[in-house]
């Protein structure tokens, strides 16, 4: 029976075809039909049906092994493959020319058949007769004569939306011919804010009742455009109150104009105690001492803030703390490459931020970095990734803030990116020559030389061929022939017209210090994760650029800001806001940062294996010390491949540590520390209460914290150290410590 009805397509193939070459038009003009006329083909046609049905989805047909022995390319990116599968494997069984709508493809998707996917296509509708109707025409390809499709636009423009409010969108696709296409019914939408504004199959937008933002994504056949929208808060603001906010820099004029949009007010400014401690958190990475914070908040000068800015950006303690950071992104477990070549990769990164080196200059030393793992730690990258396919997506992520994982097997399903961009951009990566004994895990000892080879290619998988050097968009020039591609490759991505190097760089340092980045996640820029506040991004990028990649400029330039000096306590018109900055972001200490605290607070320092003695936990060079508080707080996992984003959130066995970790009790309890030395000073109890404050809050206490406190204290010397070591605990067991306000 299979093998007859094998036959009876192939039949009925033939019969199209030879219609179709009488005289070289096409079998549509052939057929007598009058609902055939139009002309119809696989790519432009029929894969638009399949993708907006979910067929081709990576939970359906489009998954790595397909499903129940039917596979399509995920979202069609490979067409080729998808007729194969579709028109001639299985021996035809999937389309039945003589009785299309007996076809297994029209039947499966009707529910006519049993379907494990679920009805995808209503017998009645357009979708499935386009299907109907191109089996009836023998399955046509497109010709070279045939228009490609070049991108599609979302109509109507861009507006803001009230509460309850829709709006239909029309996608329209454009053609290489001029000519286009409305193709809504047959395009993805997709909301990123789902709460705030839906969308459903058809593309009507529909405002929930909360106010913010959304962007709604539409993706027909790999190509995606996007339409942004927001719903203001309700009521109405005076807009005097807009303009008399101040403006200490372009920062502040491209957030109060967003939160003017927004009908959201912003917060007061902090108090000197607050920005006192913020800054030393965020930029030095440590508290200030109780001496400190009385000379800071003494002093009465109006630009104090600024000057403690341009102090804390000279301490040599900003080094670590920043590199620290930076570690997290590119630094490899040791076990793999070695404990020398990850110490002087680590080595590396700090000397960058003790020069204070431009950020591009950084960036170039590590794309285009060669010689010995041992002389030159940024080679330690290349030890680490070793095929141009592995270093291509840590460079984009990073420094391009591009994703490109999805894209190495597939066309990105959310952005523009696809196979030949790529493999295009690995080639980049294709003659890194290796010297020395190579890896040799668990113990890599032997040091390595990384080199410029005369040559190396990269093939691209389906088809096979060589893939020359290409960027993801733009020209570059024409390379030496002797000359490091990489050189290219580094050329391009500073001289980017579209941003993303600047973006990307000034995105993640706006996000250190505010808590959450204009692009969240820092490193995933997309038009399908756009910008909370587009003009504020690329006046941070300028004004990176304009310093000459000054990283410590930029910082500068948002410590200064009124916005970063806000105080963290909502207002009414503001308590919603988690993205425009109406107010500061309360923040968790970094792991290292909060166990230097508790050590400067309690006086006793932390012993660390691996470090000289008396080094800070923001100095040790590898994830692999012990330290059961880091592990506690966060910091990467040491199997973990860079780069590592860590996770802020509070858990559980943070608490838990912090109440009862033995090294924490002790550092409390001992005999040198703090709380024993303010016990046994000449000290007054109400001294003692305001210096354990100044050291763990960075502010005076209040009078009902010295209400509380003070009778605690007794008259015996036991009670009064015994009162003091409880003080201290119970404040280094609260939000306020843990947090940077």
């Amino acid at each position: 029976m299979n093998s007859l009805r094998s036959v009876i397509v192939r039949l009925a193939l033939a019969t199209v075809v030879a219609l179709a070459l009488v005289d070289g038009s096409s079998a549509v003009e052939k057929l007598p039909s009058a609902e055939t006329t139009a002309r119809l083909t696989f790519e432009l046609d029929v894969m638009p049906v399949l993708t907006a049905a979910g067929c081709n989805a990576g939970a359906c047909h489009g998954k790595a092994r397909g499903q129940n022995g039917f596979q399509l390319s995920l979202l069609g990116f490979d067409p080729d493959f998808d007729y194969a599968a579709i028109a001639l494997e299985a021996r035809g069984r999937r389309v039945f020319p003589a009785a299309p709508e007996k076809s297994l493809l029209l039947a499966k998707a009707t529910m006519a058949v049993s379907h494990g996917g679920g009805r995808r296509l209503d017998p009645d509708g357009p979708q499935y007769e386009t299907i109907r109707r191109w089996i009836t025409l023998g399955m046509p390809r497109r010709t070279p004569a045939d228009p490609t499709l070049t991108g599609i636009a979302l109509d109507p423009p861009e507006r803001l939306l009230e509460a309850g409010q829709e709006q239909a969108l029309t996608v329209t696709a454009k053609y290489s011919d001029g000519s286009t296409r409305v193709v809504t019914g047959v395009t993805a939408f997709q909301s990123n804010e789902p709460a705030v504004v839906s969308v459903d199959d058809v593309g009507v937008v529909r405002a929930g009742q909360l106010a913010g933002e959304a962007t709604i994504m539409a993706r027909y056949m790999n190509n995606i455009a996007t339409w942004n929208t927001a719903i203001p808060l309700s009521g109405s603001v005076d807009p005097a109150i807009y303009a008399a906010l101040p403006r200490e820099n372009p920062i502040d004029e491209a957030v109060w104009q967003k939160l003017e949009q927004l009908r959201i007010t912003p917060s007061a400014v902090c108090d000197d105690a607050t920005f006192l401690r913020r800054a030393h958190l965020d930029l030095i990475g440590r508290l200030p001492t109780p001496d400190e914070v009385r000379t800071f908040l003494a002093d009465a000068s109006p630009d104090k803030r600024a000057r403690l800015v341009d102090v804390l950006l000279e301490r040599p303690e900003y080094v670590d703390h920043w590199a620290n950071k930076w570690v997290d992104l590119l630094r490899p477990n040791p076990y793999r490459v070695g404990i020398k070549a990850t110490l002087s990769l680590d080595n590396w990164i700090r000397e960058a931020f003790r020069r204070n080196m431009p950020y591009d200059q950084m960036v170039h030393g590590i794309i285009t970095a060669q010689g010995s793992t041992w002389r030159n730690g940024a080679v330690t990258i290349f030890r680490d990734r070793r095929e141009p396919d592995e270093i291509v997506t840590m460079m984009s992520q990073l420094f391009l803030g591009v994703r490109l994982d999805c894209a190495k097997c597939h066309h990105h399903p959310f952005e523009v990116w696809g196979q030949d961009d790529f493999y295009g951009l690995a080639a980049y990566f294709s003659r890194l020559g290796r010297k020395g004994t190579g890896l040799s895990p668990p113990i890599s000892g032997g040091e390595e030389i990384v080199f410029t080879a005369p040559s190396g290619t990269v093939t691209h998988p389906l088809t096979g061929a060589v893939v020359p050097p290409k960027p993801l968009f733009g020209k570059t020039r024409e390379a030496a022939p002797d000359e490091d591609p990489r050189q290219i490759l580094f050329e391009w991505m500073v001289a980017d017209e579209q941003g993303y190097f600047a973006q990307v760089a000034a995105n993640r340092i706006w996000a250190h210090l505010m808590g959450r980045g204009i692009v969240d996640p820092v490193d995933d820029l997309r038009a399908t994760n756009p910008p909370s506040n587009a003009p504020l991004l690329k006046a941070l990028a300028k004004t990176l650029r304009d310093s000459n990649y000054d990283q410590k400029q930029l910082i500068r330039a948002i410590a200064n800001s009124r916005v970063y000096q806000l105080d963290s306590l909502p207002s009414e018109r503001n308590a919603s806001d988690t993205r425009n900055y109406s107010r500061f972001y309360r923040q968790r200490m970094r792991a290292e940062t909060l166990l230097d605290a508790v050590c400067d607070v309690t006086g006793m320092p932390e012993s660390f294996g691996g470090v000289p003695a008396g080094s800070r936990a923001v100095e040790i060079w590898t994830n692999r010390v012990d330290s059961l508080f880091l592990d506690a707080f966060g910091r990467p996992d040491a199997n973990q491949d860079p780069p590592c984003e860590r996770q802020a959130d509070s858990t559980i066995v943070q608490t838990l540590h912090l109440m009862n970790a033995p090294r924490i009790h002790e550092k409390v309890t001992s005999d040198n520390g703090r709380a024993a030395k303010l016990a046994a000073s000449d000290l007054r109890p109400e001294q003692i209460v305001e210096e354990l404050y100044l050291a763990v809050y960075a502010r005076m206490p209040s009078d009902e914290e010295r209400a509380a406190t003070l009778p605690l204290f007794g008259d015996s010397s036991e009670s009064r150290r015994r009162v003091t070591e409880d003080l201290m605990w119970a404040l280094l067991n609260t939000p306020e410590f843990l947090f940077k306000d």
